[in-house]
């Protein structure tokens, strides 16, 4: 085979190879109106996994911050078209206009699209993963801020993740004010609804904890416990971690 014309055909099948990849930390450029659960959607990414690729302590997020999402991406061809890139990779059109935010109606060969697995979630705030009131959700911000005012907001999230654990567990009550107040051999099974300080007013750290904890955001995978790593209760030890935070420690 003629050396230019052999050449010419690796050529094209190195650039068929390089245009479609899995990759680990594709570029999301957040639009007005995101949040990090809506953005987990689109690209199938857990919101832990987000704010941990991120390094952020917190879910806010604003217009233009740049984020690392885990996303195929596929390199614009000379013949390719947006509705093209779509249909190839059986998503809507309006879904690979969502996850790229330099795309509008205009692409150009060599420009890198991220390719989203998931779906655009129009939903003001993702469904709540135990029903609540919002006398509910202010005694679950008051634990919070008792049990972690000083700790990361992933710790406070994980208390408030607990007591929603406990909720969806057959061996507890079933709603989150019987699961706070509840007494096992006399005693409460939260300290705050000892001493009083559940009856202290809540931060507004503490109140987003508990609401993002009510839809769905657990960093602990599921503990039923949570205690400061100073306590010599060798049973709470003696259960397997689920995480470690700060001073808290959460378990199974």
């Amino acid at each position: 085979m003629h050396f230019k014309k052999m050449r010419s055909i690796l050529f094209a099948i190195s650039l068929c190879a390089v245009s479609f990849t899995q990759v680990h930390a594709a570029s999301y450029t957040v639009k007005s109106g995101d949040s990090i659960f809506k953005i987990g959607v689109l690209f199938k990414n857990s919101v832990d996994t987000i704010m941990r690729d991120n390094n952020l302590s917190q879910t806010t997020i604003y217009p233009n911050q740049i984020l690392k999402v885990n996303s195929k991406t596929y390199i614009v061809q000379a013949t390719d078209t947006l509705y093209l890139i779509a249909k190839k990779f059986n998503i809507s059109l309006n879904t690979l206009i969502a996850a790229n935010s330099n795309v509008d109606k205009y692409i150009y060969p060599g420009q890198v699209l991220n390719i989203p697995s998931g779906y655009i979630f129009k939903g003001a705030a993702p469904p709540a993963i135990v029903p609540y009131s919002q006398s509910d959700l202010d005694l679950l911000a008051r634990l919070v801020n008792a049990e972690a005012q000083s700790e990361s907001y992933k710790a406070k999230v994980g208390v408030a993740a607990v007591v929603l654990n406990r909720v969806r567990n057959p061996k507890y009550p079933s709603t989150i004010k019987g699961v706070i107040y509840e007494k096992s051999g006399g005693y409460y099974q939260f300290t705050p609804v000892l001493n009083g300080w559940i009856n202290k007013p809540a931060s507004e750290e503490s109140k987003k904890a508990a609401y993002d904890a009510l839809h769905g955001y657990d960093p602990t995978k599921g503990a039923l416990y949570y205690f400061d790593d100073s306590t010599t209760n060798t049973w709470l030890w003696s259960k397997p971690i689920a995480l470690r935070d700060g001073k808290m420690v959460f378990t199974y």
